[in-house]
């Protein structure tokens, strides 16, 4: 992983290069500054600061840059993630036309997340440049450092082949976070699981032998600050089970993990903000594969809560895991639980890839999640727990069927999975698609995170100031 902290140091007033951002509405004002020669540059550039646009300008014994932005007051993660292609290895200092008090902090994410590669599987990798930012910002840079960190991780796990990505390689992943923040960890395995997490054991029995499933726990904090849980969906492979999916709706399964890939990378930026909260991060790790002991449809599994449910189609699968992570985290009694989950397809035909569902049972909360999502760049969208659908998980042998029919299929995962939060925690339930299908300035194609940084935001207001 590229190391963010390299890329993102304090402005000691090291030789640079500058780059000064200006968007068209204040383009010909500062124009009117400037001498013909730069005059003549910028024309012979054909630059009118228009988004993403970037001219050169030489003087003497040096150059600087200039790029253009949408609107210099309100500064993206992306507006200049672009420029580094661009742009040679070197040290550079940014302004924004006409601000003193500039606040970096979106602008100098995407510079890092521009750097941002998935490498391990190539034979020859080309070199990359090295484009180092200076602030004079300090405590900004730590913090953009660890979501930088935090985004990666998603990525990167996301990314990674299955083969080498199983439920194995998701709780190493966990281990190595719980050592490095000192936190308590531990993981029941295989058949230990039957017992307590039946859901878990029956979705994980057709892949037991080579990929056995997996409850990953871990536990950090003071015991006397507030209780949250961070709850990740960890199926390592989705084929969809018997009711196996297609090959074109399969290729993309190794992202099924991505829930997990969200939940530690969020308890990793608690961890390392050190966030007054009692932390429980619990993922829930299988794979949903194909053999003589695959879950069957028509099944009955009764699950950690007591409710037994009818398998109405394997490939509804995510929500059996979480259900029984679900009930182990709600016997802890936290006052709010967050999970995330690639859980359904209907939520991205209903919002596409970028926008994460999101559903709440408090109205609090939502718009305060909204609020952090907006405020941050990184939008999510709250879908309803429109309890009218209730009907639709209705089994006619046992106490509720893990899939409805043909419509609402977001909503009816999502009060699938409220049936296992108890009363009085607070919940949130991201179903988010963890991929971006094209690559964009400082986005490549492949594994995302979204909703993550939504998340964090939101669990910093609600408790840094505690």
């Amino acid at each position: 992983m590229t190391d963010y902290s390299k890329l993102l140091i304090a402005d000691q007033g090291q030789k640079a290069h500058s780059i000064l951002l200006l968007d068209q509405a204040h383009f010909q004002e500062w124009l009117l500054t400037q001498p013909q020669k730069i005059r003549d540059l910028l024309d012979a550039q054909s630059f009118k600061a228009g988004p993403f646009e970037i001219a050169i300008i030489n003087d003497e014994d040096s150059w600087s840059v200039v790029y253009g932005m949408s609107d210099i007051n309100n500064p993206s993660p992306w507006c200049l993630a672009g420029a580094t292609a661009k742009l040679p290895s070197a040290h550079y200092r940014i302004s924004i036309y006409g601000q003193e008090n500039q606040d970096l902090k979106n602008t100098a994410l995407g510079w890092l997340l521009s750097h941002y590669s998935f490498d391990s599987y190539r034979s020859k990798t080309p070199p990359k440049a090295q484009h180092i930012l200076l602030s004079t910002d300090v405590a900004m840079i730590d913090e953009i450092v660890k979501q930088a960190t935090a985004i990666a991780l998603v990525r990167d796990m996301v990314n990674t082949p299955p083969i080498d990505m199983g439920p194995n390689n998701i709780e190493k992943q966990c281990a190595k976070i719980a050592k490095k923040h000192k936190a308590e960890f531990s993981v029941i395995r295989g058949d230990a699981l039957e017992t307590g997490y039946p859901l878990i054991h029956a979705v994980g029995m057709a892949a037991m032998r080579e990929h056995a499933p997996r409850l990953i726990e871990m536990e950090w904090g003071d015991k006397n600050h507030p209780r949250i849980a961070i709850i990740g969906k960890g199926i390592s492979f989705d084929t969809g089970g018997l009711d196996i999916k297609s090959a074109a709706g399969m290729r993309l399964m190794k992202k099924d993990m991505g829930g997990a890939a969200h939940a530690l990378a969020l308890a990793d930026l608690i961890m390392a903000s050190r966030l007054p909260v009692r932390l429980h991060m619990l993922i829930p790790s299988a794979e949903n594969s194909v053999s003589a002991h695959a879950l069957r449809p028509g099944d009955v599994v009764k699950s950690r809560k007591g409710m037994r449910v009818e398998i109405h189609n394997t490939d509804a699968e995510g929500r059996l895991v979480l259900a029984d992570a679900f009930t182990k985290a709600a016997e802890l009694e936290p006052e709010l639980m967050i999970n995330f989950a690639t859980l359904t397809g209907a939520a991205r035909v209903a919002l596409g890839p970028d926008l994460p569902a999101f559903f709440c049972n408090d109205d609090d909360m939502a718009q305060a999640m909204r609020k952090a999502g907006q405020d941050h760049y990184d939008p999510v969208w709250q879908l309803p727990l429109w309890h009218e659908y209730n009907d639709m998980l209705t089994s006619d042998i046992a106490d509720i069927s893990n899939a409805g029919g043909s419509f609402a299929g977001a909503i009816t995962a999502a009060l699938f999975l409220q049936n296992f939060v108890e009363d009085g925690i607070k919940w949130g339930h991201f179903d988010t698609f963890a991929w971006a299908p094209t690559a964009r300035p400082g986005r490549p194609k492949g594994g995302e995170a979204l909703g993550l940084r939504a998340a964090y935001h939101f669990l910093t207001q609600q408790y840094a100031a505690r």
